[in-house]
């Protein structure tokens, strides 16, 4: 499973000119689901997002996470995250296909309300042409991956 996070000062979704979801200063996450990936990874990520110190205290930086400043978080599924290029075409082979994936990166927002205030998770439309609006502080982007799983840990996960 893989996370592009982005430090931002607002971000928004829309989907056909509407707004489906904003916030304000916290984080901008764009999820990426593989064939492979369980609720291990899920839990990993959830971990590691609401973890991750990019933020200031004081002057200082990288002190401070999402969750110690009680701040937003928008999460953007993004299946073009696992690609490969065949030539100049991309290949997204790799990615987990619809329904599965869904429930998976449902999951996952389920698992990020839990870890800190489901009020503060925001979300894209699943599998919809979105146009996504940030408003990048620093710019501060963070690329962040699962680790791989051995498939006797795999067997574990089903």
């Amino acid at each position: 499973m893989r996370a592009v996070i982005q430090r931002v000062k607002a971000a928004k979704v829309t989907v056909l000119d509407e707004l489906v979801s904003s916030i304000g200063p916290g984080l901008c996450v764009l999820v990426g689901i593989k064939a492979t990936d369980t609720a291990r990874d899920v839990e990993y990520l959830v971990r590691k997002i609401l973890a991750l110190r990019l933020f200031e205290e004081e002057g200082k930086r990288w002190q401070k996470s999402v969750k110690d400043l009680n701040l937003e978080l928008l999460c953007v599924s993004q299946f073009t995250l696992y690609h490969r290029l065949k030539g100049n075409k991309p290949d997204f082979s790799a990615a987990m296909k619809g329904d599965e994936a869904q429930k998976l990166y449902n999951h996952f927002l389920d698992q990020l309300g839990q870890s800190y205030n489901s009020s503060k998770i925001k979300d894209g439309k699943f599998g919809a042409y979105m146009q996504v609006y940030i408003e990048n502080d620093g710019p501060v982007t963070i690329n962040l991956e699962s680790p791989e799983q051995k498939d006797t840990d795999r067997e574990v996960d089903k």
